[in-house]
């Protein structure tokens, strides 16, 4: 036989080995959850720039929910979670706090600690300059710590954000852009924990 790929198929037929198995299969996509509320739309458009963050690196998903839609299926088959919040009396909404206690409330997270070793970041809109939102970013950081994730930063010190009134009414190209910068960080941190973990 002097066609390798004549010999190949041949060995193939003789050992019962189909020629791509020799291929090393591609791995599972990294599964990155985009979660927020918001009745302005200025939170949910940062949460759009956040996914489109995500899908740039390759083989991720995001998916992308408000956080009263999201389901336990949603919370614990995800590798990252992204979680938004408009900034309500220098804090995070009352919707995102539930959220959170549904967690363990509906979810079950606890004692098993569902949630560790999962990506958590954050990001926050608020109307002024200084009106809470690097306190309302960590307090969703302080949620995810408290359950064992791996926060991590991106497009801020915290987080990304964006002021919306004032000088700056709605979500400009720079704020926007740093909500992608949050989405690419958390993707290719992901996707580092899940190959090195799989190894």
């Amino acid at each position: 036989m002097n066609n390798p790929l004549v010999a190949a198929l041949a060995f193939s037929i003789i050992f019962n080995i189909t020629p791509w198995s020799w291929a090393e299969e591609a791995p599972p996509p990294v599964k990155v959850l985009v979660t927020y509320h918001s009745l302005s739309g200025n939170t949910e458009r940062m949460a759009e720039a956040v996914a489109e963050g995500a899908t740039s690196v390759p083989g991720t998903l995001a998916v992308l929910k408000r956080v009263g839609q999201v389901t336990a299926d949603d919370l614990f088959s995800s590798d990252a979670v992204i979680v938004g919040s408009p900034v309500y009396w220098s804090n995070m909404s009352g919707e995102v706090k539930t959220f959170f206690d549904n967690w363990q409330f509906k979810f079950g997270v606890f004692p098993e600690f569902k949630m560790k070793n999962k990506v958590g970041a954050a990001f926050a809109t608020g109307g002024q300059i200084s009106s809470g939102k690097e306190i309302t970013m960590l307090t969703i950081l302080a949620a995810m710590l408290g359950n064992q994730m791996i926060v991590v930063s991106g497009g801020g010190a915290f987080g990304a954000s964006a002021t919306t009134e004032g000088d700056s009414s709605g979500i400009d190209k720079k704020e926007l852009a740093d909500a992608k910068a949050l989405g690419r960080r958390v993707a290719d941190i992901a996707k580092r924990i899940s190959a090195a973990s799989s190894q």
